[in-house]
């Protein structure tokens, strides 16, 4: 019996081993620039609303129409509407590499509706304190709004990375590699269903450790 699972596990390790890196690979970079862009565009939209720090009802406008408009794409319609981009970008529309241009687009808005979403939840009795001890618009962004809506951002961060984890598989059943390119050209096309088995279980699991991790630094980073 030990023998049996023994086998089981061993067996096509080599190909899902390199599935799970390129899924990594996708996830982690277009993460990573997806944060970086997404977070000051949140930011953004909170401080232009109406009785905010920075209020400029147009720049509001703008930027949450951009973000209402890309998120309103479906992630397989969005990665075709960017070839051409894509293309441009990387010299490549197929392949993990060129999968995170997509990946990347799609996160940034979903990353900046969390980020309104959380610092919405700062009280406004903390930013008017803060007002009146002269501090400008960037020291309240930097020292109250940011640090008081940590343990949420990293929840809604925690989110979109699972998120992005199952547009990963999604991008991968149309050439970007990874768990999803597996499943799909073995697991479906060559009739391999232990393939396709293996391949979800190691989805559940990176989408578990995902979560668990994000929950266990949302709450680290919980003082209240």
């Amino acid at each position: 019996m030990m023998k049996s699972l023994l086998a089981f596990i061993i067996k096509d390790a080599s190909l899902l081993f390199a599935g799970i890196k390129q899924t990594l690979y996708m996830v982690g970079v277009s993460m990573a620039i997806a944060t970086l862009l997404g977070v000051p565009l949140g930011v953004a939209v909170v401080v232009t609303s109406e009785d905010n720090i920075l209020e400029n009802k147009y720049i509001n406008f703008i930027l949450s129409g951009i973000i209402n408009i890309v998120r309103s794409i479906p992630f397989i319609v969005l990665m075709v509407a960017l070839i051409p981009f894509t293309r441009l970008l990387v010299n490549t529309s197929i392949g993990t590499t060129a999968a995170v241009v997509p990946l990347t687009i799609a996160a940034i808005p979903f990353i900046g509706r969390i980020v309104e979403s959380s610092l919405k939840e700062v009280d406004s009795g903390v930013i008017q304190a803060a007002q009146s001890m002269g501090a400008n618009p960037w020291e309240i962004i930097t020292k109250v709004l940011l640090p008081e809506a940590l343990p949420s951002l990293v929840l809604g961060l925690t989110i979109t990375a699972i998120t992005l984890i199952g547009f990963s598989a999604i991008a991968g059943a149309i050439g970007a590699g990874g768990l999803g390119d597996i499943a799909v050209r073995y697991g479906y096309h060559r009739f391999q269903t232990v393939i396709m088995i293996k391949t979800v279980i190691l989805l559940i699991i990176l989408v578990q450790g995902v979560q668990t991790f994000g929950n266990w630094l949302a709450s680290s980073l919980d003082h209240s």
